[in-house]
């Protein structure tokens, strides 16, 4: 009797389950042919995004290759077009580029570049910090205070990797100025941190004790 009543429940199951691939069968085409149309999109966008990258790395190697028979002005014309891709690799690499061979002499057209990789490039987060350290970096020569301090907060009020290389640049800018009393507190900042760079602690410790007497 219990065998007869299992029969008979599973053959009801299988039955409901038919009637429900007969019943539901357009909508389930209609579903199986939006995920299939989905994955199809979603590998050619990865594959259209991959090609998109290979090109631009030969535009890149191409462009530094001629960068010797080229005129200059060449050079600089690719160099942007790539930067202007936004790309997270190349991006920064042509700007690199670009300032290395001190190929663009106005410091307002440098940093224009230097925004739209930090501002529009999508990086990774210390990508993007070494970037904006860059830009501090090629600027402490002329900024003011107020100015290197606005182009490193976003790195000083954060736990990056780089915010001992930024405590030090600034505390090396307050020393140039003589303005010891703040490079020293810059200096003590660096000896504080928990993940501070160990080459910059040790030369923080130096012009301490050296210059700083302590």
């Amino acid at each position: 009797m219990d065998e007869e009543i299992t029969i008979i429940d599973s053959n009801t199951r299988n039955e409901r389950i038919k009637n429900f691939f007969i019943n539901n069968k357009k909508n389930l085409i209609i579903g199986f042919s939006i995920t299939l149309v989905a994955i199809i999109g979603f590998l050619l966008m990865v594959e259209i995004k991959e090609q998109a990258k290979i090109k631009l790395a030969n535009q890149f190697n191409i462009t530094i290759i001629n960068f010797k028979t080229e005129d200059k002005k060449t050079t600089v014309d690719q160099l942007i077009e790539i930067i202007n891709e936004n790309d997270a690799t190349y991006s920064p690499l042509a700007l690199y580029f670009l300032i290395d061979n001190k190929l663009i002499e106005n410091k307002n057209k440098i940093n224009i570049l230097f925004d739209k990789l930090i501002k529009e490039t999508n990086l990774d987060e210390e990508i993007k910090n070494l970037i904006i350290y860059k830009k501090a970096l090629f600027n402490s020569d002329l900024s003011s205070e107020n100015d290197l301090l606005l182009i490193l907060n976003p790195i000083i009020n954060s736990e990056s990797i780089w915010k001992s290389h930024s405590l030090y640049l600034i505390a090396e800018y307050f020393y140039s100025k003589n303005e010891k009393q703040k490079a020293k507190e810059f200096f003590n900042k660096i000896l504080l941190l928990q993940n501070a760079n160990k080459d910059i602690v040790v030369e923080s410790q130096k012009r301490l004790n050296r210059d700083l007497g302590e």
